[in-house]
C-alpha cells in the first residue's frame, strides 16, 4: 500500500507573502505608479474563494501579458530573497520521506518559482512532483494538478491512500474533487478552521498518516 501527501507550497510549506507582495508593488508602481498594497491584503485576496486579482492587484479586467511578463521577471530573482519554511515543517517532510510515504507539491504557482524556491530552501529533494497551474489545464479546485500526481505514482485508490494537505478552500476542495482527503493547515496563510481534519501544527499530520484512520 502505498502512502502519498500532497502538498500546496505557500501559505502550507512555506511563508512567500513577502516576496510575493514584493514583486506586485513592483508591477504597481512601475506600471501604474500606484500606491503599494500592504501583505495582509495580498494574502487575504490570494485565498478568496471568488475573486478577480488583476482587478484587486492591478485594477485591470483581466491579467494584462505586460503585468505579467514584469511581475515574473521580477519575482524569479525575489522569491528566493526572503521565503521560509514553516516550523516545523522540514522536520515533518523528513519524517514522512524517511517512512516510505510519497511526497510531492501541488501549487498554483509557476512550476519553476515552485521548484526554484524549495530547492534554495533544500527541500526539493524530498518531493517526487513538484507542479505548478502551468503545466495542467486549470488551477485549484480544479483536481487536475492531483490526478497528475496520482496518476504518476499509479495511485489505486482500493489499495492506497491520499491526503492533500492546504491553507485555503480551494485546496479542501480540490481534494474533493479529486476524491481524496484532505487536512487543513490553520498554520498557514488562512486562519479559516471550518474544515474537518484542521491541523495547527505540522507535526500532527504525522499521526494522521501512520496512526489514525484518516
Amino acid at each position: 500500500m502505498q502512502k502519498i501527501v500532497i502538498f500546496d507550497m505557500d501559505g502550507t510549506l512555506i511563508d512567500s507573502k513577502k516576496d510575493i507582495t514584493i514583486s506586485i508593488n513592483y508591477v504597481r508602481q512601475k506600471h501604474y505608479n500606484a500606491p503599494p498594497l500592504s501583505e495582509d491584503f495580498i494574502v487575504k485576496a490570494i485565498n478568496m474563494e471568488v475573486r478577480n486579482l488583476p482587478k484587486l492587484f492591478y485594477d485591470t479586467e483581466v491579467y494584462e501579458e505586460k503585468d505579467r511578463e514584469l511581475f515574473e521577471a521580477h519575482y524569479e530573482k525575489q522569491c528566493i530573497q526572503n521565503p521560509y519554511l514553516y516550523d516545523g515543517v522540514k522536520e515533518m517532510l523528513e519524517t514522512l520521506h524517511q517512512n516510505g510515504v510519497k511526497l510531492s507539491v501541488a501549487t498554483n504557482a509557476p512550476t519553476k518559482f515552485a521548484q526554484e524556491m524549495l530547492a534554495h530552501l533544500q527541500v526539493a529533494a524530498l518531493f517526487d512532483v513538484i507542479i505548478g497551474a502551468d503545466k495542467v489545464s486549470a488551477s485549484k479546485p480544479d483536481p487536475s494538478m492531483l490526478h497528475f500526481i496520482l496518476n504518476s505514482y499509479n495511485f489505486n485508490p482500493k489499495t492506497d491512500k491520499a491526503w492533500m494537505v492546504g491553507d485555503n478552500s480551494k485546496d479542501m476542495q480540490s481534494a474533493k474533487n479529486a476524491n481524496i482527503k484532505a487536512f487543513f493547515a490553520a498554520w498557514g496563510f488562512s486562519n479559516d478552521e471550518n474544515f474537518p481534519f484542521t491541523l495547527t501544527k505540522p507535526h500532527e499530520i504525522i499521526k494522521h498518516v501512520f496512526y489514525l484512520k484518516s
